[in-house]
C-alpha cells in the first residue's frame, strides 16, 4: 500500500475490518459502502466509529445521511453528562461544521437548536435558531418557528420572546390569538389588547381557535374594562360604543362592560351616566334585564362602601347627607323599573297599543304626564302597523277629560279621532260610538243625536264597506254598530218616523242583520203597525237566505197567527208554503208543527194530516222518528187509533232499524188492545226479522207490562223458537 494511502486510509484495527477498509479503497464515494461499514462498527468503540464517520465526511462532505447518523451519534454519547463538561463543545462544533454544507437542511438546523437548548445556552440557541430562519427558504420556516416560539416563551426575558413574536406575525398573521393568549400571561395587557382589537377589526381574520367575531370582541371588551390602569394606547369608550352598533344583539353586556370600565377607573359619575344613557337605549328586556341589575348592583356597592366609610371614619353632617342622597337615588331607580321597562318594550315597537295603556296606568295620580302620554302616543302609534285597537287610545284620552269633567276637551279629542286614518272601519265606529255614549252620560240627548246622525251620513264619494284603497271616513256610513245604535237612540228619543227612517235606511243599505229586521218589526208592532211590521219581515226575508232567515220566518209566522188566527188562512197558508220552499231539513220541524197547528186551529183537520205526513219526509233523518210520534198522536186524538195503522206502518217502512223495532212494538200492542192478536202476531213476526238474535237477555231482568205478557206468551207459543224472546221485550227496543 502506498504511503498516500496510508495515510488517508489508516490501517485497519483488526482482520474484520479487512473486507469493508478494502470496498472503501475501491469505492471511496460510495455512502452504501461506509454505512455498511459503519453498521458492523456500531459497537465497537465509539472513537473508532467517530474517527471512520469523519473519514467519510471528509470523502462525502455533502451526504446528508452521513451528517445526519453522524451528528445523531454524537449527540448519543453526550447524553446524561453534564452540560459543563467540553464533550457538550465538541458535539457543537460537529454541528457547526456540518451547517458549512448542510445549511440547507431544516432537519439539521432543528436537531441543533434543540441541542442548544437543552444546554441552556440562550444567546447561541436565539442566534442559531435566527440563522436557521435566514438560511432556509421561506416555505421551510413554519418547521422552524414552533420550536423557536416554544423557547422564545420559555425565557425569563418577556422582551425577547415579546420581538420574536412580532417576527413571526409577520409571516403569520392568523396565528395572533397565540399571541395574545402569551401577552395576557405575562401582563403585557396593553399590547394585547392593541393586537385583539386589530384581529377584532379586520374583516378576513378567522380565528384558529374557532371563535367569532363577537367572541373576540368581547373579550376585548372585557380585558379593556377590567384593566384600565395598564390599556392606555385604546380609546376605550370609543372602541365599546363601536361595538353596540355592530353587535345590536349584545347591547346589555357592552354597555355593562362600558360602565364596569369606568368603576374599575375611579369614575363613578361616569358610570351612573352610561348607565342611565344605556336603560334609556336598550330595545330589549333582556338587555335591559342586565343593564338594570348591574346598575341597581353599583347602586348598592356605593352605599355600602360609603356606609362602610363612615363607620371607619366616624360620621358628620356631610357623610349623613351624602348617604341620604345615595339611598334616594336607589329608591327612585327601583321604583322608575316598571317605566323603564315599558319605555323598552315600545321602543320595540311604538305602535303597541296595550303597551301605551300600561303607561298611563303607570302615570296614574300624575294628571300631566297622563296628558303627555296620551298626547305622544296619538301622535306615534301609525293606525295601519298598530297592534291592538288604536282608536281606544284616542277614546281613553277623551274619558281622561270627560272623568275631570273637562267636556269640552273630550270634545274636541273626539272630533280629532274621526278625521284620522284608521285600518278598519270598525275602528272609526267605536269613536262615533263612544263620543255618542259620552253626550248620552252627561244627558245631552240631543247632542248625541246630533253626532250619530253626522257619523251615518252619506259622504260626498260613497264606497264600498270593505274597500280598504278609501279612508274609513268614506266607508264609516255603512257600519252596523253605529247604525244600531241610532236605531236604539232613535227609539228611545226620536219620532216614529225617524225611528222608522233609520230602519228603512239599514234595511236600504243592505247592512240589517236578522236581529235588526225582527226589532224593526216588533217596533212597527208596539205602535200598531202591523201590516208594516210584516212588510218588515218580508223586506229581510229578500235579504237572506237559510239558515240566516230561519228566525225571521218563525218569528214572522208566529206573530201572523197570534194576529189574525184563521181569518186570512189562505194568506197564512201561503207564506207557510213560501217558508218551506227551500228550507233545509235540519230547520223544517219548528215551521211543519207551526204549520200544522194552524190547520188544527183554523182549518182542516185533513190538512193538518197532510202537513204531518209532509212533515215526516220533509225532517232531517234523526227527528223523523219523533215527527211520527206527534203524527201518531195528533191522529188518534182527531180520528181515533185506528186511523194510525197506516201511519204505523208507513214508520216502520222509513226508519231505522231501531226506530222501527219500537214502532213495532206500539204498533202490536194497539193491535193487542183493540183485540187484533193475529195482526199483533204478524207484527211480531215481522219485527222479529229485524231483530239481532245475538241480543238476548232474561225475561226476569226485562219484564213487561202484564197486559203485553199475556200477549207475549200468546206470539212465543204460536212462533216457538223463530224468534229470539229478547225481541219482544219492550226493553229491548
Amino acid at each position: 500500500m502506498s504511503p498516500l494511502l496510508c495515510c488517508r486510509f489508516p490501517p485497519p484495527q483488526e482482520d474484520d475490518d479487512l473486507p469493508y477498509e478494502e470496498e472503501i479503497i475501491r469505492n471511496p464515494y460510495s455512502v452504501k459502502c461506509w454505512m455498511r461499514y459503519l453498521e458492523f462498527k456500531q459497537n465497537g468503540p465509539k472513537a473508532t466509529l467517530n474517527m471512520i464517520y469523519e473519514r467519510a465526511l471528509k470523502e462525502l462532505p455533502g451526504s446528508y445521511k452521513l451528517w445526519y447518523n453522524y451528528l445523531r451519534e454524537r449527540r448519543k454519547q453526550v447524553k446524561g453528562k453534564c452540560i459543563s463538561e467540553t464533550v457538550y463543545e465538541e458535539v457543537n462544533n460537529c454541528h457547526e461544521r456540518a451547517l458549512v454544507f448542510m445549511h440547507k437542511m431544516p432537519r439539521i438546523w432543528l436537531d441543533y437548536c434543540q441541542f442548544l437548548v437543552a444546554q441552556c445556552k440562550i444567546t447561541r440557541s436565539r442566534r442559531s435558531f435566527d440563522r436557521a430562519l435566514r438560511a432556509l427558504p421561506v416555505t421551510q420556516h413554519p418547521r422552524i418557528w414552533p420550536l423557536y416560539l416554544r423557547f422564545a416563551r420559555k425565557l425569563p426575558l418577556p422582551e425577547t420572546a415579546i420581538r420574536v413574536y412580532r417576527r413571526y406575525l409577520k409571516l403569520s398573521p392568523e396565528n395572533a390569538e397565540e399571541y395574545i393568549d402569551y401577552l395576557r400571561s405575562i401582563g403585557r395587557l396593553d399590547e394585547a389588547a392593541v393586537r385583539l382589537a386589530a384581529i377584532v377589526n379586520d374583516e378576513n381574520f378567522v380565528s384558529k381557535e374557532g371563535k367569532s367575531n363577537y367572541q373576540l370582541w368581547h373579550e376585548l371588551c372585557d380585558l379593556i374594562s377590567q384593566n384600565p390602569d395598564k390599556v392606555k394606547s385604546l380609546k376605550v369608550g370609543a372602541i365599546i360604543r363601536g361595538g353596540l352598533t355592530r353587535f345590536t344583539d349584545q347591547q346589555g353586556k357592552l354597555w355593562c362592560s362600558l360602565a364596569d370600565y369606568y368603576i374599575r377607573s375611579g369614575h363613578f359619575e361616569k358610570a351612573r351616566d352610561v348607565y342611565e344613557e344605556a336603560i334609556l337605549t336598550v330595545v330589549t328586556v333582556r338587555d335591559f334585564t342586565q343593564v338594570f341589575d348591574s346598575y341597581a348592583q353599583f347602586e348598592e356597592s356605593m352605599i355600602a362602601a360609603k356606609m362602610e366609610t363612615t363607620s371607619e371614619m366616624g360620621k358628620d353632617e356631610d357623610d349623613d347627607i351624602d348617604l341620604e342622597l345615595r339611598l334616594a337615588r336607589f329608591e327612585q331607580l327601583i321604583a322608575r323599573r316598571p317605566l323603564l321597562l315599558n319605555s323598552v318594550l315600545l321602543r320595540q315597537n311604538p305602535h303597541n297599543v296595550h303597551e301605551w295603556h300600561k303607561r298611563v296606568k303607570l302615570y296614574e295620580g300624575n294628571p300631566r304626564q297622563i296628558i303627555n302620554t296620551y298626547t305622544e302616543a296619538v301622535q306615534i302609534v301609525d293606525p295601519l302597523k298598530a297592534t291592538g285597537k288604536p282608536h281606544s287610545l284616542w277614546v281613553s284620552f277623551a274619558k281622561f277629560y270627560e272623568e275631570n269633567e273637562q267636556l269640552d276637551d273630550a270634545r274636541t279629542i273626539f272630533e280629532k279621532a274621526t278625521k284620522v286614518s284608521f285600518k278598519q272601519v270598525d275602528d272609526l265606529s267605536g269613536v262615533w260610538c263612544e263620543y255618542g255614549e259620552m253626550e248620552l252620560r252627561h244627558e245631552n240627548y240631543e247632542q248625541a243625536l246630533r253626532i250619530l246622525r253626522k257619523a251615518t251620513a252619506i259622504p260626498a264619494k260613497k264606497a264600498e264597506y270593505f274597500d280598504v284603497s278609501e279612508p274609513v271616513q268614506n266607508r264609516v256610513f255603512k257600519s252596523l254598530k253605529v247604525w244600531s245604535m241610532l236605531a236604539d237612540l232613535e227609539e228611545s228619543l226620536g219620532t216614529f218616523q225617524s225611528t222608522k227612517a233609520v230602519y228603512d235606511r239599514i234595511i236600504d243599505l243592505r247592512i240589517a242583520t236578522p236581529q235588526i229586521i225582527i226589532n224593526y218589526a216588533m217596533f212597527l208592532e208596539e205602535h200598531n203597525y202591523f201590516e208594516e211590521s210584516f212588510k218588515a219581515y218580508e223586506r229581510g226575508i229578500a235579504l237572506f237566505r237559510w239558515p240566516n232567515v230561519y228566525d225571521i220566518w218563525n218569528t214572522y209566522l208566529t206573530k201572523f197567527i197570534d194576529r189574525y188566527g184563521g181569518k186570512k188562512l189562505e194568506r197564512a197558508r201561503d207564506l207557510f208554503e213560501q217558508a218551506l220552499d227551500g228550507c233545509p231539513a235540519k230547520f223544517a220541524k219548528t215551521i211543519y208543527l207551526l204549520y200544522a197547528k194552524l190547520e188544527e186551529e183554523y182549518g182542516l183537520a185533513r190538512h193538518a194530516m197532510a202537513v204531518y205526513e209532509r212533515a215526516t219526509q220533509a225532517v232531517d233523518t234523526a227527528e223523523r222518528h219523533h215527527m211520527f210520534n206527534i203524527y201518531i198522536k195528533r191522529a188518534a186524538e182527531i180520528y181515533g187509533v185506528t186511523y194510525t195503522r197506516a201511519i204505523y206502518q208507513k214508520a216502520i217502512e222509513v226508519l231505522p232499524d231501531e226506530n222501527s223495532r219500537d214502532m213495532c212494538v206500539r204498533f202490536a200492542d194497539m193491535e193487542s188492545k183493540l183485540g187484533e192478536i193475529d195482526r199483533a202476531r204478524a207484527i211480531y213476526s215481522y219485527c222479529s226479522q229485524i231483530c239481532d238474535p245475538r241480543v238476548r237477555r232474561g225475561a226476569a231482568v226485562f219484564s213487561p207490562p202484564a197486559d203485553r205478557q199475556r200477549v207475549v206468551s200468546r206470539v212465543v207459543r204460536f212462533l216457538g223458537d223463530s224468534i229470539p224472546y229478547a225481541c219482544l221485550s219492550l226493553s229491548v227496543f
